[in-house]
């Protein structure tokens, strides 16, 4: 993994979080998902500094398609790499930390949603072996503002499987 290192966000790492990648009522909800066992919040760091974080979503899915259809499936979400290290395989081993964590935990499958004008997420989840589910395409919803509102994305849902 570089000279970088891949391990659970702490509490104490939520100023640094906000910080360098925004979005402080995102962290702070899923660091409390995270200490109620909903989630695991995974964050890639460097000399102290945080690089990029993904989540590991382990509650039933919020999307009523992806309950349907892929019952007990854990997600991935929320990939997010700071723009000066893009490029460095931090979102690739990101991904793979949580896929060697649901693994462990007995998990066979993993999915995803991506939203569909982001092609660039997209490519690399398939150069990661994820492939399109053959339902078609989805709303995702954004985590609330402090109002409640929440953002609707079309998303393409892809699913691994974490045996070989």
């Amino acid at each position: 993994m570089g000279d970088w290192t891949v391990r659970p966000a702490r509490l104490e790492d939520l100023a640094s979080l906000t910080w360098r990648l925004g979005q402080g009522r995102y962290f702070t909800d899923r660091l409390d998902r995270q200490s109620r066992g909903l989630g695991v919040l995974l964050t890639a760091w460097r000399a102290g500094v945080v690089l990029g974080v993904v989540y590991v979503w382990l509650e039933i899915a919020e999307e009523p398609e992806i309950r349907r259809h892929l019952p007990d499936t854990p997600l991935i979400t929320h990939l997010e790499v700071h723009p000066q290290h893009r490029g460095e395989g931090i979102g690739r081993g990101l991904i793979g930390k949580a896929e060697e964590l649901l693994a462990r935990e007995g998990h066979r499958s993993v999915a995803l949603a991506v939203e569909v004008n982001n092609g660039a997420a997209a490519n690399l989840y398939k150069s990661l072996g994820f492939r399109n589910w053959r339902h078609g395409l989805i709303n995702c919803y954004s985590l609330g503002d402090v109002n409640g509102h929440r953002r609707v994305e079309v998303c393409a849902v892809m699913t691994k499987s974490l045996t070989r």
